[in-house]
């Protein structure tokens, strides 16, 4: 998307701005279920930002992400991660134009996977995967709250891995202790 045709102040980029917001909170969580419900939150703001800058694909993903978000808070199954990212990749290939589209598909793929299959730390550097597709995604469209978001998202989750690894390493000290 050309730079210039990004409106700082439009409605779109302030919902952008909120789900950055969303997103901080989100990945600073070491509560895997406290980290799902505001990633919830997170793509139901980012499915309604994508929409207002035109982005379907986006805004499609980011409900199918909502959807599964939604059922990974209640449900931890293998075969419904399976289905969530053929899901994934299905909806990929029937609705992209373009192969760059296939960006935030293959970002909530691994997502999919990571939230249904994983837990602590494996689960958040699975995120940072997907995070990666999404930041490329975001450049791409033009979505200033996006790109702070995977940006920020990617940093918090390092600290919150790094953070979660301390907690291993002292909780097995003491383990060791007795």
């Amino acid at each position: 998307m050309d730079p210039s045709l990004v409106d700082i102040f439009s409605f779109a980029q302030l919902l952008g701005l909120l789900s950055f917001i969303l997103g901080i909170a989100a990945f600073y969580q070491k509560n895997d279920k406290r980290l799902k419900i505001l990633m919830l939150a997170l793509n139901i703001n980012h499915m309604f930002h994508y929409l207002l800058l035109g982005s379907t694909v986006s805004a499609l993903s980011s409900l199918l992400s909502a959807m599964r978000t939604t059922t990974a808070i209640f449900i931890r199954n293998g075969y419904i991660a399976f289905a969530f990212v053929c899901t994934s990749l299905l909806f990929g290939i029937l609705t992209t134009d373009y192969m760059w589209q296939l960006f935030p598909i293959i970002g909530t793929a691994i997502g999919s996977y990571a939230i249904f299959m994983l837990d602590g730390i494996k689960m958040r550097c699975w995120f940072f995967i997907g995070a990666t597709c999404w930041l490329i995604n975001n450049l791409l469209i033009g979505s200033i709250g996006g790109v702070l978001l995977e940006t920020t998202a990617m940093s918090v989750n390092i600290i919150t891995i790094i953070r979660l690894y301390k907690d291993d390493r002292i909780l097995n000290k003491n383990l060791e202790l007795k």
